[in-house]
């Protein structure tokens, strides 16, 4: 079925984050203990190595931007999609106070319920160790086995344990793309609607479907059964932008492709570009940057703690967006 096809993405996800961790592009000690264990790591191309490797740090650089401005209380992050991901035990690394809800399929959350468990089992796992040191409940894990598109019903379900008055960060990597554009738009509203203090939205998604490169990429996602419904509607970073303000972000939005972040200084320094670059020989320049620009972070907000945090953040049209794409 579709929602199969949808929750095995998790797997190529998860795959590709583990070839990047072996070979030095990002520190996590937590994602090996959360796949069946003894499962070989697969190395992908070099390429997807960098690409996963600047996905991770752009988001990862957006959360601890709001988690220092918002260091005085706790705050929410609400992972829709959340899968194999261990950004939960990485950021309690960063930050004392913290309420992460993990929303998924049941058929993605029972294996990782089963993997928290396995590690508490291990006196070796790392996993163990930062949820035991966090036993004074300054942070909390939770899990939730849900379905999104019921958000977008009559008749939506509460969810347990979110304290709704608290800062919010919701995040979408790859997963709200799946859902028909009113559905996509529904489930934000559920959470914007409801929560009573600041709220700010990353999202990580494809873009640019209609030139060559992208029609390619379109053709070749659908061979595999995966369409990305709100591909045509928010098909530039532009659209992007323009959504999150109707969402009723609309205190800023921003949007970077993945290229342009590969790119920037205030990304990713030059120093550790070059430590990136000296991982593996890329010789594919062209079709990293033809990639690399399909694939976009964009952000959007409402409320002080996010003015804060990302106001000064450059996400607006280059000169160069305005000359290539109409909204």
């Amino acid at each position: 079925t579709r929602d199969r096809i949808i929750q095995q993405t998790d797997n190529d996800a998860t795959s590709s984050r583990l070839s990047a961790i072996e070979l030095g592009y990002l520190k996590d000690h937590y994602t090996k203990e959360l796949v069946p264990p003894g499962e070989p790591v697969a190395r992908r191309y070099p390429i997807i190595n960098r690409g996963t490797y600047v996905r991770s740090q752009a988001i990862d650089a957006l959360i601890v931007k709001f988690l220092d401005k918002s260091k005085a209380g706790d705050s929410n992050i609400i992972s829709l999609g959340a899968g194999s991901d261990s950004r939960y035990w990485r950021l309690t690394e960063e930050t004392d106070f913290l309420a992460y809800h993990e929303l998924d399929f049941e058929a993605n959350v029972a294996p990782k319920r089963a993997a928290i468990d396995r590690a508490f089992a291990d006196p070796g796992s790392e996993l163990a160790r930062w949820q035991l040191e966090d036993g004074d409940d300054s942070c909390s894990h939770h899990l939730h086995a849900i379905d999104l598109r019921e958000f977008a019903s009559a008749d939506p379900p509460e969810l347990p344990d979110l304290d709704w008055t608290l800062p919010t960060l919701i995040l979408s990597e790859c997963c709200l793309c799946y859902l028909a554009p009113d559905t996509a738009s529904a489930v934000i509203r559920y959470f914007t609607s409801r929560l009573q203090s600041a709220v700010g939205l990353v999202l990580y998604e494809p873009i640019r479907p209609k030139d060559a490169f992208g029609k390619t990429m379109v053709t070749n996602l659908g061979s595999r059964g995966i369409h990305m419904q709100t591909l045509k509607c928010y098909h530039s970073l532009e659209t992007q932008r323009q959504r999150m303000k109707l969402a009723g972000l609309d205190a800023g939005q921003g949007a970077r492709d993945i290229y342009q972040i590969w790119q920037s200084e205030a990304w990713i320094p030059k120093a550790e570009r070059e430590r990136v670059e000296g991982l593996e020989w890329l010789d594919e320049i062209e079709e990293w940057k033809l990639l690399a620009s399909h694939y976009c972070v964009a952000w959007g907000w409402k409320g002080d703690v996010f003015n804060r945090a990302w106001k000064g953040l450059e996400g607006g049209a280059t000169e160069e967006e305005q000359g290539s794409e109409v909204g």
